[in-house]
């Protein structure tokens, strides 16, 4: 059903979810602090997907199992690294910073010259956000940003090769436990002691804005875009965090960002008249 729903399409509800998710996941900071938020929000995750899919681990090999259980601890760091800067600069500047990775990865999978005008546009796009050239941005949460937008880089192309290689959503029912165990160590000194049913209630409900209905989405769209496409399409992000942030948290951008938002926007258009995939190869039976 999903093949007769344009790519984009997909890619592009995964934004929207994302970053609705990443703005509500504030209100936990008080409570739980950004790692305690992000443990308990892929701890909730997993075991969503843990309890649809059940995994049948029996049927691989280590070796197979080895991107989605790399992909888990990469989506782990991911997770607390954007969460740290959240709690340290603007949402929309945040995943501008992000974008960066998946803006590399467009860059230098890209089989056409003439395609790098959207990611050369995007890139002009999110220096108008993030507003280097002030002087005024907080240098930690910058850290934590690129350190997500490397994350992220690797996201895209071990979410694409999993989607490939793992038949439905077995792959990520792997992987999303997988993050949840990666946070522990951050999560779990942060939420202890704080853990009550309201916050678990709230846990449970972010973690179906994220990670479960984008991290779906999204491994729908990479069997079918690739991977420049799907990097360019993720301009969109900052764009989608900026009205979050303005709507939700307050965080109004003024005219240039409004500029970089009108950039990215044209970069995602630009991408999804270029990026269709080839459906992969039929999956072989692993057992």
């Amino acid at each position: 059903m999903t093949n007769r729903v344009p790519a984009w399409s997909l890619a592009v509800v995964a934004i929207i979810t994302v970053q609705l998710g990443a703005a509500l996941s504030t209100h936990l900071f008080d409570d739980v602090g950004a790692g305690g938020t992000a443990w308990l929000r892929l701890t909730a995750g997993g075991l969503i997907f843990l309890a649809i899919v059940r995994p049948r681990l029996r049927n691989y090999t280590l070796r197979e199992l080895r991107v989605p259980l790399v992909l888990g601890v990469i989506t782990g760091v991911m997770t607390v690294a954007f969460l740290f800067a959240l709690e340290r600069i603007p949402l929309g500047t945040v995943v501008a910073i992000e974008f960066l990775g998946p803006l590399g990865v467009a860059v230098f999978r890209s089989h056409s010259r003439r395609n790098l005008v959207w990611p050369a546009m995007a890139l002009a796009g999110v220096l108008l956000l993030t507003e280097p050239w002030t002087g005024s941005i907080d240098a930690l949460g910058i850290l934590f940003a690129a350190i997500a937008a490397v994350c992220w880089a690797s996201y895209i192309l071990l979410t694409q090769t999993m989607g490939d290689r793992f038949d439905g959503l077995e792959g990520l029912a792997i992987t999303i436990p997988v993050a949840a165990i990666a946070t522990t160590v951050v999560g779990l000194p942060q939420a202890w002691g704080h853990i009550t049913i309201s916050v678990i209630v709230q846990a449970i409900g972010l973690a179906i804005l994220l990670p479960v209905i984008p991290f779906i989405l999204e491994l729908l769209a990479l069997r079918r875009l690739t991977t420049a496409a799907f990097g360019t399409l993720m301009a969109l992000e900052p764009a989608v965090a900026t009205a979050w942030g303005a709507l939700l948290l307050s965080q109004i951008p003024q005219a240039p960002q409004l500029v970089g938002v009108v950039l990215v926007v044209i970069a995602g258009i630009g991408a999804e008249r270029v990026g269709r995939r080839q459906p992969p190869p039929a999956l072989t039976p692993l057992v």
